[in-house]
């Protein structure tokens, strides 16, 4: 039976609002709904907000300021092991868990049915999509599961996608910039060392990745400059194409490019956090660098950065994209860079002893200007 139209505000006085989200993967989608927290709790400051996630995304969320309890699910576990005796208890427990404590709104913000079905596992009225946006991979038996559809404009950025479902089921007005309200541990690197920036070279898609010899002659120019450069990884094939990356610029100064070793997603953001900024292809550690507050130089091979990139309206003016149809060239992602980078104040390339092919002089200075 479909409960009575009311607003989640109509919740018991005498407690605190109760609200699950359900946003199980991945990354780049996880971190783009991040600013539902701060934008529930600004609106509804006692709110608990729970959370259900994937493990490997967990660490990450119990990072965010506001959260409640993080739930995980692991269904891409389960998935190939369904009936094995394992899998049954730990779907009882998370079945126990999410049916233990009344929620005022269950949202679903994933739109699969997968997570339209995690969200009935709890006890509350439930919101969702009650259709597909441009670009999302919503799922149709989604909104037959939810006890209240919405309706968002086709046309949306994942970041706001999420928001404005999370307004519109509890009934508020999100602010127009988001706060992602990560918590680090660390802060940016002072000293004498040169800065740091993060190349993010991997993606989980091929048709997303930038040209080894483009990271090398982009790197190059960085080194030059007076930067550090840092390579995560993630996988064999991501540490065979850093390495080669570090190899190809550590003919002179091998202190200047660090290959970094697999990390969890919290300690990966720990130390994109000591980083001055970052130049990545469009991938989950990408969109880290954004919720960071990085200066960000994002690559994108299709004309999508619309959906998921940094925008100018969400507040970051020193985060950018830099799209093609075919393949961004290095030279467009270096003038890119030269509008958001700090200009390196302590080292330079003559006091970091680095010699590229090329004349530094005819590359074009760094500039501050339109940094939050």
């Amino acid at each position: 039976m479909r409960p009575p139209e009311s607003s989640p505000n109509d919740f018991i006085a005498s407690r605190p609002m109760r609200v699950l989200l359900v946003k199980l993967s991945s990354l780049g989608d996880v971190i783009h709904t991040l600013p539902v927290v701060h934008d529930i709790r600004a609106a509804h400051p006692d709110a608990v907000v729970d959370w259900v996630v994937e493990p490997g995304f967990a660490p990450l969320v119990r990072r965010v300021q506001g959260i409640g309890e993080v739930i995980e699910a692991p269904l891409r576990r389960w998935r190939d092991r369904w009936w094995a005796p394992r899998v049954r208890q730990e779907f009882a427990a998370l079945r126990a868990r999410l049916q233990r404590d009344p929620y005022d709104a269950i949202i679903d913000l994933q739109g699969l049915t997968k997570s339209a079905l995690v969200a009935r596992l709890a006890r509350g009225p439930r919101w969702g999509l009650a259709a597909a946006t441009e670009g999302s991979s919503h799922e149709a038996p989604a909104r037959w599961l939810v006890d209240h559809p919405i309706t968002l404009e086709p046309r949306v950025h994942a970041l706001d996608r999420a928001r404005l479902l999370a307004a519109r089921a509890l009934g508020y007005t999100p602010a127009p910039r988001p706060v992602f309200g990560l918590r680090v541990q660390g802060s940016a690197e002072i000293g004498n060392q040169p800065p740091l920036v993060v190349f993010v070279h991997g993606t989980s898609r091929e048709d997303k990745l930038w040209p080894t010899d483009h990271w090398v002659a982009l790197g190059k120019r960085v080194l030059a400059q007076g930067w550090r450069i840092a390579l995560p990884q993630a996988s064999e094939v991501e540490q065979t194409r850093a390495e080669l990356i570090a190899a190809s610029l550590q003919f002179e100064r091998a202190p200047l490019v660090e290959v970094w070793p697999a990390l969890t997603i919290d300690r990966l953001a720990d130390r994109m956090a000591q980083a001055r900024g970052a130049i990545g292809v469009d991938s989950g550690p990408s969109h880290l660098a954004m919720a960071l507050g990085l200066p960000h130089v994002q690559i994108y091979r299709h004309p999508t950065a619309w959906r998921t990139g940094p925008r100018p309206e969400h507040g970051h003016p020193h985060q950018v994209c830099v799209e093609a149809e075919a393949l961004p060239g290095v030279e467009a992602v270096w003038q890119a860079w030269q509008q958001v980078a700090p200009v390196p104040a302590v080292v330079t390339a003559a006091a970091a002893g680095y010699r590229p092919e090329a004349t530094p002089s005819t590359w074009p200075r760094s500039t501050t200007s339109g940094r939050a």
